[in-house]
């Protein structure tokens, strides 16, 4: 091709020697540029002694489309310090056949696409784009400073189906994703708290968490000064479960006669559950006035869930102390056997939600976290290992500054 070297330039310390553009791909030949002292590979000083020549073959960014494939002649330099290395070269790795923005345009991509996808577009193995894509993600863990955690979030996501978790540990004022593994156990989340060594674990202050014995216990076990926070979305949800579900399906079952009723009562599950601030629609309002009016028990359990809503707005100990024996009292008296043994069993949990008061703390940034790493699960259609997964969730979640 003539005038072949006032092609772009894109590769430094290389010319152009000749362009090969009948085929769909672009042939690229490229030499040093003999106006240039070369530097070694390994301390990237000059060397100009040149102990041998060789040529490799690499991959690089398309051009107008096209892909590009270029043919270098590199030189093996006989370095004073280093021995015989191979010259250093900007724009291309060592034993690269791929140059560094080819790589880190494949690393941009599979931010936003499937690997399957990044490696069609691009041209590349599967394989080829995953080890692309992992380097990347090393190398971005690699680069974050040192996490110094006061104050924890702890939560679990669905890894697998089956009931397969993975347990997640996030920094509450950074929002820095610290730590996952695949399991809820003690014995899952024990490692976690070996890596962050006593002087770490002395330092936590307050730790958020919904109502897991395992998470509980490890916390208590290795961070002895930290107060266990439990999340008012789980409790909620909890009571809901346990207590609104269950009321809701006796008083259907005790109405099998009446057809009409029980229909009502049946259908009612997400108007019971709905907080009374969401029933945006005025017949929902109603609809939902005229059951609890029709139904004592249910008026019962569903007043209760207001009231257990209150405990985590108490300004002060005494008030909350005060408010927690009142609904403890009032569950008792209802004689209803799913809201007694929902109480008996939140009895034990009381220190846990006592702490909301001293520390205002949540799960909520952790479930949004979650909702994102279900995201990243489906742009994969599944990961072949978790390792993998719970590195890109890492590089996703690096910190606030």
């Amino acid at each position: 091709m003539p005038n072949a070297t006032a092609f772009p330039p894109l590769w430094e310390r290389f010319s152009v020697v000749s362009i090969n553009s009948e085929t769909d791909t672009l042939q690229i030949e490229l030499r040093p540029d003999p106006r240039r002292v070369p530097r070694c590979g390994g301390c990237q000083q000059p060397s100009p002694a040149v102990h041998e020549y060789c040529t490799r073959r690499i991959r690089d960014l398309p051009i107008l489309g096209r892909p590009v494939r270029l043919r270098v002649h590199l030189r093996r330099l006989a370095c004073s310090g280093c021995g015989r290395r191979a010259e250093w070269v900007s724009w291309l790795g060592r034993h690269a056949r791929l140059t560094r923005r080819l790589a880190e345009a494949v690393a941009l991509w599979c931010a936003r696409l499937p690997t399957r996808h990044v490696a069609e577009l691009f041209g590349l193995h599967w394989g080829t784009v995953r080890l692309l894509e992992r380097r990347c993600l090393q190398a971005q863990l690699r680069a974050l400073p040192p996490a110094v955690p006061r104050r924890l979030v702890m939560d679990e996501f669905a890894l697998y189906k089956g009931h397969r978790y993975a347990s997640v540990v996030l920094d509450a004022e950074t929002r820095r994703v610290l730590w996952i593994g695949e399991g809820r156990s003690r014995e899952a989340i024990r490692p976690f708290f070996e890596a962050l060594g006593p002087a770490g674990c002395a330092r936590i202050e307050a730790v958020a968490m919904d109502m897991n014995t395992a998470f509980d216990l490890e916390v208590r076990q290795h961070c002895p000064h930290a107060r266990v926070v439990y999340d008012l979305f789980h409790v909620v949800a909890k009571y809901g479960r346990e207590v609104l579900d269950r009321v809701r399906v006796d008083e259907a079952n005790r109405l099998r006669h009446d057809k009409p009723a029980r229909r009502v009562i049946k259908q009612a599950r997400w108007l019971l559950l709905r907080n009374p601030e969401n029933l945006r629609q005025p017949e929902q309002q109603i609809h939902l006035q005229e059951l609890l009016n029709a139904n004592q028990t249910l008026m019962t359990v569903y007043l209760m869930k207001a009231q257990l809503k209150g405990l985590w707005t108490a300004a002060s100990a005494w008030q909350w102390r005060a408010a927690w024996k009142q609904w403890l009292r009032n569950a008792q008296e209802s004689h209803i056997p799913a809201l007694m043994l929902f109480a008996k069993r939140l009895s034990g949990y009381w220190r846990g939600i006592l702490s909301r008061v001293r520390w205002p703390m949540h799960t909520g940034q952790l479930e949004g976290i979650n909702n994102r790493i279900k995201v990243i699960k489906r742009m994969a259609y599944g990961y072949r290992d978790s390792d993998f997964f719970f590195m890109k969730i890492k590089a996703a979640f690096p910190g606030n500054p």
